[in-house]
């Protein structure tokens, strides 16, 4: 990614090392909570790449254990604050379960969001982000992935909180070729634009892959009535799909760094994923 046309936000290579070797949460969602949950990097092989992209380079993170191969495989798709320790925890816990995770920083053309101050200034950026650029850019990342020799092709999936859990959505209509996929409280219904022309619910009919949707009852920018139309529009999917609901539970009740952050409800979601993928031959 050249620095000269680069957004005045976006990282260098040398900035992206720098911070993706450094543990950290993004600027605007800190101060983190003490039940933050650290995943070690022993036995693993983990940290920054770059990933060959249409016009250039991204970065992301991966990691995966250190021996053997070639490995199942997860791209994570992150939330709205890029791919920060959260993220970052998310690949190595899945990597100590042995798949090989990767997480590309989505937003990188445009600004490096986990230094921005606020969750406004975040929403602008993420606005300019096109839905097609997304696509593709998850596209490289697979592909970067199978080109390490660690990853098995046969065996690839996806999971994605918030953002990325409507990006997950779309991905599996997008790509049938995953082997299953789990969205996290993402967005299922929406205003279409000219950088976002569909939702989840817009392309349910075409998904042929299983997707698992996990929803909290009580997440105030996600009404149950949209999990219901979802529900739905799914019974018309080409492949079969489920959305649990956890009634108690808010927005982001996996992000074990935020107040959101509901233990039983996350446990039970990761459980309900592994599960997921073992069953639909990701494991």
């Amino acid at each position: 990614m050249p620095d000269d046309k680069r957004s005045p936000y976006a990282l260098s290579r040398r900035e992206f090392v720098a911070a993706s070797l450094a543990t950290g949460y993004a600027l605007s969602a800190q101060p983190a909570g003490a039940q933050a949950i650290v995943t070690d990097q022993a036995g693993l092989e983990a940290g920054a790449v770059w990933v060959p992209v249409q016009g250039g380079d991204i970065p992301a993170y991966h990691a995966m254990p250190a021996q053997g191969g070639p490995f199942p495989t997860v791209v994570v798709v992150q939330e709205i604050f890029g791919v920060h320790e959260h993220i970052r925890d998310i690949c190595r816990r899945l990597a100590k379960l042995g798949y090989f995770a990767v997480s590309s920083e989505l937003f990188a053309r445009e600004a490096d969001v986990s230094k921005l101050p606020d969750i406004e200034s975040i929403l602008e950026i993420v606005a300019r982000v096109p839905d097609a650029q997304v696509m593709s850019d998850i596209d490289a990342t697979i592909a970067w992935a199978i080109g390490t020799g660690k990853c098995d092709p046969a065996r690839i999936g996806v999971t994605g909180f918030c953002w990325g859990g409507r990006i997950t959505w779309l991905y599996a209509a997008h790509n049938p070729r995953l082997r299953a996929a789990v969205a996290w409280y993402g967005r299922l219904v929406g205003t279409p634009n000219e950088l976002q022309p569909t939702y989840p619910v817009d392309v349910a009919e075409s998904i042929a892959v299983p997707v698992l949707g996990l929803y909290g009852g009580q997440d105030q920018g996600i009404p149950l009535s949209t999990v219901e139309n979802m529900r739905e529009a799914l019974k018309r999917a080409r492949a079969a799909c489920e959305i649990h609901v956890y009634p108690d539970a808010p927005h982001a009740f996996f992000a074990d760094y935020r107040p959101s952050y509901r233990a039983g409800e996350a446990e039970d979601g990761w459980r309900r994923m592994l599960d997921w993928f073992r069953r639909h031959g990701l494991a």
